[in-house]
């Protein structure tokens, strides 16, 4: 566990001195600084990469998702990405819109909607998913597999429930 330093206090009457190197050694301990720090990066090159298809992170979530599990609910997609259903609705209306999902009856639920993806939706998730992979490439490029592998997994089990 890193050690805890006392912030500098800067004499009463006396102006605190300037800062020549900022010090972030107690946020560097902490697992949510790090993990959004390293969020922000990877989520700048994504926003960059995903522009030219019209899709933020959480809309590309939930196309890709639509993508490897056709027929899936809202509900299901709501649990599987922490939305709360509200926010998915108007979302999946204008994915439905651009046409690139298509609401059809779920086949083991009747009171329920199964999404899939249009063709247009599906050429779209290719190229996506293969610049969304090219993307984490990049963002990733310092680390070795084994590294990223071990990177997911330990990410994992700070979100995942054992």
């Amino acid at each position: 566990m890193a050690q805890l330093r006392t912030p500098r206090q800067s004499t009463p009457g006396r102006s605190a001195p300037a800062v020549d190197e900022v010090d972030t050694s107690f946020l560097e301990t902490l697992v949510g600084y790090n993990a959004r720090r390293a969020a922000l990066s990877a989520i700048d090159v994504f926003l960059q990469r995903m522009e030219p298809f019209g899709l933020k992170p959480v809309d590309f979530s939930v196309l890709s998702l639509v993508a490897h599990n056709p027929g899936i609910t809202s509900r299901q997609l709501c649990t599987a990405l922490g939305i709360l259903p509200p926010n998915l609705v108007g979302m999946v209306n204008t994915l439905e819109k651009r046409e690139l999902v298509a609401r059809k009856p779920h086949p083991h639920d009747g009171r329920a909607m199964g999404l899939y993806l249009t063709p247009s939706g599906q050429k779209l998730m290719r190229d996506a998913e293969r610049t969304a992979a090219a993307a984490e490439a990049e963002v990733a490029a310092r680390l070795s597999p084994a590294e990223q592998r071990t990177l997911i997994a330990l990410l994992k089990k700070v979100y995942k429930p054992a």
